[in-house]
């Protein structure tokens, strides 16, 4: 199994969230924290973003079911 890394542009397409926001969620401990890539690089993997956004859809389907 491969591991992809994402970096914050693709981040912001993939959640339509802007830089500002992914950076508050983490402050929060809402959103998976980035890994260093470099002095100056970060990046998030995938599939932990991927589950993020799930459990997103499944809180939105269980508010709107109550």
């Amino acid at each position: 199994m491969s591991v992809k890394i994402i970096r914050m542009r693709e981040l912001s397409q993939k959640t339509g969230c802007s830089r500002s926001t992914i950076y508050s969620f983490i402050s929060k401990n809402e959103f998976p924290k980035p890994i260093s890539l470099g002095a100056r690089a970060v990046g998030w993997i995938e599939s932990e973003v991927d589950e993020w956004i799930a459990q997103k859809d499944v809180q939105r389907y269980s508010s709107t079911r109550q």
